[in-house]
């Protein structure tokens, strides 16, 4: 490594530890914080309505649950089609409390960061418990067992009256120091919230595959048996790595609960768990900066898409219901033309770029 840091052309490390830094030169530091800071600061100045921040929520919200997600898939290689299952036993997981003890009680108002620990807990033992397949099953029989959770789960929440039977279970409003969080500040409220979360998970990750447990994920992906023969135990990290995806689903599940002031069954289903599939896809699997650009980039079409739809309902016939087609049109189309021309999706964009300027004055 070069001694001047903002001067550096390229990563030359000398030493371990120089490699296991989250920010090898003091320009990547302080890019990311001058970001940082624009994240926190950018909402208050925009003066955004309650729908468009509300928006920005549920992106957010897609980036912590995609976060899971891509460990499972893309870190570990093991396919999960019922990730919106995890992520609703973190929601019911709050729905479940308000049932029992009351949506407005001191624990689910005053305590709701514990609730959202707890979530993510209980969604990391669902997650280990629908890993145990993983120890047999493998590829496509490995997704088929993921789908047959997301089954069951629809199932439940549809028959028990416990969980109103898939209607909607209201959570009460939450307080902060400054005391009741209003309708006026919801969003924006929740905005800083998820916001500190994603990025304390974003470290959490970062740091997780520079450590030997991440580094059996990449193993096992690249080949469980090579990895069993160097020391690793395959099973065991198969295991625990649904048990993480189910852990970041969970806090996913708690937050949209809050954000929503209510959990309802068709925010869970087999949609919503191709959805996440394919902003990890879209994003970049097995990337870290992908489970940042997938939902990003999805939400945004969509709201795109649902501006395009009205735009042109107003010179077609309403008979072509234009709204109802674009949406399933333009997402299939999206998937498909990343699978066929950038399979490593938009991560490998920002790698490209990042490459190009990390060698400056010596592009090649």
């Amino acid at each position: 490594m070069s001694t001047n840091q903002w001067l550096a052309t390229g990563n030359f490390n000398t030493a371990y530890q120089q490699e296991q830094r989250n920010f090898l030169t003091h320009l990547d530091r302080s890019i990311f914080s001058i970001f940082l800071i624009l994240l926190y600061v950018w909402i208050p100045l925009m003066d955004l309505s309650n729908k468009y921040m509300l928006v920005v929520d549920n992106i957010l919200i897609a980036i912590v649950a995609v976060m899971g997600l891509n460990l499972v898939t893309g870190f570990a290689g093991l396919i999960s089609i019922g990730h919106a299952a995890f992520v609703g036993i973190g929601a019911y997981t709050v729905a479940s409390f308000c049932q029992v003890i009351g949506d407005r009680h001191i624990i689910i108002t005053h305590f709701w960061p514990v609730m959202i620990v707890i979530s993510g807990f209980v969604g990391a033992a669902f997650g280990a418990v629908v890993g145990l397949p993983a120890l047999r099953l493998k590829h496509l029989y490995l997704a088929i067992a993921t789908l047959s959770f997301q089954m069951i789960f629809q199932w439940v929440i549809n028959f028990m009256s416990f969980f109103n039977q898939g209607q909607t279970i209201f959570v009460g409003r939450v307080f902060w120091f400054t005391g009741k969080v209003g309708r006026k500040d919801h969003y924006m409220f929740w905005y800083f919230v998820i916001l500190t979360i994603v990025v304390i998970l974003g470290f959490g990750i970062r740091n997780l595959l520079k450590t030997k447990y991440g580094r059996c994920l990449v193993a096992v992906r690249d080949n469980d048996r090579a990895a069993d023969a160097m020391g690793m135990n395959p099973g065991l990290t198969k295991v625990y790595a649904f048990a993480l995806a189910g852990f970041f689903a969970g806090v996913a599940g708690a937050l949209h609960a809050y954000v929503y002031r209510g959990v309802g069954f068709e925010s869970f289903t087999l949609h919503e768990s191709v959805g996440y599939l394919a902003m990890a896809i879209v994003g970049g699997l097995g990337t870290l900066n992908g489970s940042f650009w997938g939902p990003t980039a999805l939400k945004y079409l969509d709201l795109q898409v649902e501006h395009l739809s009205e735009v042109a309902g107003q010179y077609l016939p309403s008979t072509m219901n234009l709204s109802t087609a674009m949406k399933p049109f333009t997402f299939g189309l999206v998937i498909v033309l990343f699978l066929m021309f950038e399979p490593r999706g938009i991560a490998n964009w920002w790698r490209i770029a990042k490459s190009y300027t990390k060698l400056w004055p010596f592009r090649y």
